[in-house]
């Protein structure tokens, strides 16, 4: 089963404009995201893939420095950036994973993909909802290609997967039961504003190395409240209908 991982990462945000370079740790963020994917079992590639504006060549500097394939397609068809990508593979699977979750749980991923290996579906759905930042989502290449095609709403064409939720008759769904270590969806570990910021650099200072457990960095959250609450307030941008 040959896999993909593709990490969708630009530098334009509205709420805080080039946070995937921003300083974390010893590094910055996009050196946690990829490092935590490289580490993901299973997976046969991992590649970044940004949009053709000016201010992501930035990004496209960035990974020729530090030897990571990026690709380049739509600012805001990010869908059709992901097919774009994939079809330089043509991949069984494509795992799609943001580059603002510098703590994306690569341990669970790897429990994602071996069990997408056995159960061999069209998506892949998590039973549990966990932090926001830590989760993957995982999806064959024959979903995405038919998703593609059919799924031209706005909010199908800015969030890879969104249609086959949406329309969850067509498509064959695997499942895997999240860990009750990780069922803490009133965690936030993500980057989106500077709250989010001050809770990752917090973390990342805490336990300074990228490949730090998400188990961990979640019972750290816990254990200490007054770094949680830093971002406890932001609220998720909803999906536009």
């Amino acid at each position: 089963m040959k896999t993909i991982i593709i990490i969708q990462a630009r530098m334009g945000s509205t709420r805080l404009p080039g946070k995937i370079l921003k300083p974390l740790g010893s590094t910055d963020v996009l050196t946690y995201v990829t490092s935590r994917c490289k580490k993901i079992q299973g997976v046969d590639e991992v590649i970044v893939a940004t949009s053709t504006l000016p201010q992501d060549d930035a990004v496209e500097a960035w990974c020729q420095e530090h030897t990571i394939t990026c690709l380049r397609g739509s600012e805001e068809d990010v869908l059709d950036r992901y097919v774009q990508c994939a079809r330089a593979y043509t991949p069984d699977y494509v795992m799609r994973v943001t580059a603002d979750c510098p703590f994306v749980d690569y341990e669970l991923a790897s429990c994602v993909v071996a069990s997408m290996a056995e159960q061999r579906k069209d998506v892949m759905r998590l039973a549990g909802t966990m932090p926001r930042g830590l989760a993957v989502e995982m999806i064959s290449y024959d979903a995405l290609l038919q998703i593609h095609e059919i799924g031209q709403e706005p909010r199908h064409r800015e969030h890879v997967t969104y249609y086959a939720y949406e329309h969850a008759e067509e498509f064959q769904f695997a499942e895997y039961t999240v860990p009750s270590d990780r069922l803490h969806p009133e965690l936030r570990i993500t980057l989106d504003t500077k709250e989010d910021y001050a809770l990752c650099v917090a973390v990342a200072e805490y336990f300074t190395d990228e490949l730090v457990s998400s188990v961990d960095v979640v019972q750290f959250l816990l254990d200490h409240p007054e770094v949680a609450t830093l971002n406890a307030h932001i609220e998720q941008k909803p999906v536009d209908e």
